[in-house]
């Protein structure tokens, strides 16, 4: 081979050489990226939402497998995060629930959520009227008590507050946004479950009804998906059928199935 054949094949193997280190600098730089992205898709974010007293830790838990203890459940100080554990098919959910008591905490929580790092999906907790009342830090004697209808006044107020931002969330996304209404404490109303999730239902005519079809347009029809279904924390055979029905149609929603 005369010089320049060396020169031009010296020159051929230095650039396969670059080009392979370059590609290999590439896979390495992109590999943390990848790696989050991949855990996203098996570990979504989920926000939990909802006004004080309608049992969201409780809920978490259950799905967690896991216990809060008693005092951080009534700090509502900041937005706790919970995981499920590792399945067999390492797919999972991370949950952030979002304090209903403390205003301010509870507005930051809410922008952390919808606005600086965005869910992936919302569990939306309401208790047809039966949250339990707390009462206000550092404050004695009992929480002062609520009529059912005060209570339903209380809860669409929250959820105004909360559809809002949904609402902003989805519009920046390209993908849909799904929200669960996760209608707990079923065990306290057997007999008016039905009722109780048909309320809370798109297109039924009930105040909380109006503010979702609100929330939709907001949104674009298509950029929200909306399940309403009855859930309890409590431990029984046919209440825990319910959570199995809402972990299903998560995993559904995440693309886990």
């Amino acid at each position: 081979m005369n010089t320049i054949g060396k020169a031009v094949s010296g020159s051929g193997k230095a650039a396969i050489g670059t080009s392979i280190a370059g590609s290999a600098l590439t896979a390495v730089s992109t590999a943390p990226e990848k790696l989050s992205t991949l855990l996203h898709r098996r570990y979504p974010t989920v926000a939990v939402t909802g006004m004080t007293g309608v049992g969201k830790t409780r809920l978490v838990d259950r799905l967690a497998r896991r216990t809060t203890p008693e005092a951080v459940t009534e700090n509502g100080s900041a937005t706790m995060e919970r995981r499920t554990s590792k399945s067999a098919r390492l797919k999972g959910f991370r949950f952030r629930v979002v304090p209903g008591d403390n205003a301010a905490t509870r507005l930051t929580a809410l922008d952390e959520v919808f606005y600086e790092a965005p869910v992936d999906g919302v569990i939306h907790v309401v208790a047809y009227g039966h949250a339990t009342p707390r009462r206000s830090g550092g404050v004695s004697g009992s929480a002062p008590e609520r009529s059912v209808e005060e209570q339903l006044a209380a809860e669409l107020e929250d959820w105004t507050i909360t559809a809002h931002r949904i609402a902003a969330m989805a519009v920046r996304r390209e993908r849909p946004v799904w929200v669960v209404i996760a209608v707990t404490k079923a065990d306290l109303y057997p007999d008016r479950l039905e009722e109780a999730v048909r309320y809370y239902s798109p297109g039924s005519g009930s105040p909380f009804a109006a503010k979702l079809d609100e929330l939709r347009a907001l949104a674009g029809g298509a950029k929200i998906s909306v399940d309403v279904l009855p859930v309890s924390a409590e431990n029984s055979k046919e209440l825990d059928s319910l959570l199995v029905t809402l972990e299903a149609r998560m995993a559904q929603l995440s693309g886990h199935v």
